[in-house]
């Protein structure tokens, strides 16, 4: 058993060591073991590959604090339409273990499946690979969050090199004479987290990309009706639902879709009118939502117009595409008269209705159509379905503030990257009912690269026969972001809302550590089987697989939440420790509450599953 603990503690102490630019007390107490220097890429050594046709290309190049900055101009003396192009480089697989981009999932095993996607309503243009002590080797990343660009890189067998591919222009351009973009290399040997972390703050000064204020109301528990009522609910079974959520530490709800029409079907056939038909009296009913002392937000499918929609016959021919399946069209936002409906549909329910705020979802649906001209004809202001989604975005964002300056914002990943913090202020993670290790990967996911900006779960589901135990774990998985809740709260037994109700206290008491702190995620080709926050010497460590955890010399109070099957925690600690210990399981119940002396290494300490153990170190 001795030698196994050794073994975990030596690999949890690869995780923590990637912690540190440099040793901190408190956080590393252990050595780093010299490692070679990156290599750095040679601007020239970047090639372009594809027909420029009348576009020449002008290159410049800067390095900032161990950081390369290549910048690529594309010009023509005419009007041109910029035909797909590649940018290609290479460098040696060396002391790589892995790799992180922005939809990595709880499939992933390995650094040979890297590419993705990424655009305004799609990820983030951001490769990161690091090594098994968790540092960077190498973060790409590219200026141009608004358009498409497609992320790859494959290992070669014969020369053992990674040959990194940046696919540009995949989506069809409007004709110009100009186009700009600037690829960001960072080589440097700091924790993989912080420098996708930097990536994030490079993005954040671009004036396009400037982020959203976050109000207070962003960081509250969120009762939600995604999975508990998606479409049919009643005023009536609403108040009941925010009543007990209130009573559990949520402060706001969301009605999903924006479509409780009287309809039972699944699907957007109806969605475009913004009816609430179940609902009708909706300022009263909102009222009375704030009445329980919960915001109230309303989340709606910004792109359809559904087909059986009153409002379906005045937009006839300016929609991008038919989805059949879910009987609804996807509006081109290029038509002034689509951007008017749109922000003004969402002013008057923000106004009439007194709503807090808007879960806005599906923005990724703004793409071009196999029939769509890239032109400004035919009513069309812009010829850019990128540029007039972005101007609809931020118009929507402009106009709500201008009435409600506390305004909640929330977006739903994969519809989440750089650009879209300047349109929101809060992010959901992926679709992962009743998937808790997905739920985790993806808030994780986010929380790396979202800085400020509230990550909140996706919402949350289980079973009312689910052992207690078992349901808590949906809740654990995700205390590293804002939880939403979306179960019918009248349904559960009574054990469970204690369990919630503990568990959603601990998280709005601790929200400041939690969210706030120095988030310190594991690895991620291990779906993050550790996660710390520490902030004010107070560390927080959930436990997702048997490993140890690392208690800093400088932590005063140290709380380790066992989200892992096995019935105990382990703690490694660099110095002998004294002071107060607490156990208690998945409700709060305090089992063993006693003073201890702790000698320096290796402690096991009994825990129960979806239990804490906390201490208070003299």
């Amino acid at each position: 058993m001795m030698k196994y603990l050794k073994f975990l503690l030596l690999c949890f102490s690869l995780y923590f060591i990637a912690a540190c630019d440099e040793p901190k007390p408190g956080l590393c107490d252990f050595p780093v073991w010299e490692r070679k220097p990156s290599v750095l890429i040679e601007p020239d050594s970047i090639k372009i590959v594809g027909d420029l046709g009348s576009f020449k290309v002008e290159r410049s190049y800067q390095e900032r604090s161990g950081v390369q900055l290549i910048n690529f101009k594309f010009k023509s003396v005419l009007p041109a339409e910029l035909a797909p192009v590649t940018l290609k480089f290479n460098f040696p697989s060396v002391d790589i273990n892995g790799y992180w981009n922005p939809k990595i999932a709880i499939d992933k095993v390995n650094y040979y499946g890297s590419g993705f996607p990424a655009k305004a309503s799609w990820n983030a243009p951001v490769l990161c690979f690091y090594n098994q002590a968790l540092a960077n080797k190498i973060t790409i990343a590219l200026s141009d969050a608004l358009h498409l660009s497609s992320f790859g890189s494959a290992l070669k067998a014969a020369d053992v090199n990674f040959y990194p591919v940046i696919k540009l222009f995949q989506e069809k351009m409007p004709k110009m004479t100009d186009y700009e973009i600037t690829l960001r290399i960072d080589t440097r040997d700091i924790p993989y987290y912080r420098a996708i972390d930097e990536v994030a703050s490079w993005w954040a000064d671009f004036p396009a990309h400037r982020p959203m204020f976050v109000p207070a109301g962003a960081k509250r528990p969120i009762y939600s009706t995604c999975y508990s009522y998606p479409q049919a609910i009643t005023a009536a079974e609403m108040l009941a639902e925010c009543k007990i959520a209130k009573s559990l530490g949520c402060g706001a709800v969301i009605m999903e879709d924006g479509r409780p029409t009287k309809d039972g079907n699944s699907g957007y056939a109806y969605t475009g009118d913004w009816s609430l038909d179940r609902i009708p009296e909706r300022k009263a009913f909102v009222d009375s939502v704030h009445a329980t002392g919960m915001q109230f937000l309303l989340g709606y499918s910004l792109p359809f117009m559904g087909a059986q929609a009153k409002n379906h016959v005045a937009f006839k021919g300016k929609y991008l595409r038919h989805w059949e399946a879910q009987g609804t069209y996807v509006l081109d936002p290029r038509y002034p008269e689509v951007r008017q409906h749109i922000v003004n549909s969402y002013r008057k329910a923000l106004e009439d209705w007194g709503l807090d705020g808007f879960k806005i979802d599906f923005i990724r649906w703004f793409t071009e159509g196999k029939d769509s001209q890239l032109t400004k004809e035919g009513g069309r202001d812009f010829a850019s379905i990128d540029e007039a989604t972005d101007a609809l975005m931020t118009e929507i964002t402009t106009q709500l503030t201008a009435i409600k300056p506390n305004i909640l914002l929330a977006y739903s990943q994969a519809s989440i990257g750089p650009l879209l913090r300047k349109y929101g202020n809060m992010f959901r993670g992926v679709d992962a009912p009743n998937n808790a290790v997905a739920n985790k990967v993806g808030i994780t996911n986010l929380r790396i690269m979202a800085q400020a900006t509230a990550v909140h779960s996706d919402s949350f589901t289980w079973r009312p026969e689910e052992p207690v135990e078992q349901a808590a774990l949906q809740i654990l998985n995700t205390l590293y972001s804002v939880p939403q809740l979306s179960i019918k709260l009248a349904e559960i037994p009574e054990d469970h809302l204690t369990m919630i109700r503990y568990w959603f206290d601990f998280w709005n008491k601790n929200k400041a550590v939690l969210l706030d702190g120095d988030f310190i995620p594991s690895s991620p080709g291990a779906n993050y089987p550790i996660l710390t926050a520490v902030a004010a010497r107070h560390q927080i460590t959930t436990v997702y697989e048997d490993v140890v955890v690392n208690v800093g010399s400088a932590i005063q109070k140290l709380e380790v939440i066992n989200a892992n099957a096995q019935p105990r925690v382990v703690l490694s600690l660099a110095f002998p420790r004294e002071g107060n210990l607490s156990i208690s399981d998945c409700k709060g119940e305090v089992i063993l509450a006693e003073k201890v002396k702790l000698d320096k290494g290796i402690h096991e300490i009994s825990a129960p599953v979806s239990g804490m153990v906390s201490f208070d170190f003299n």
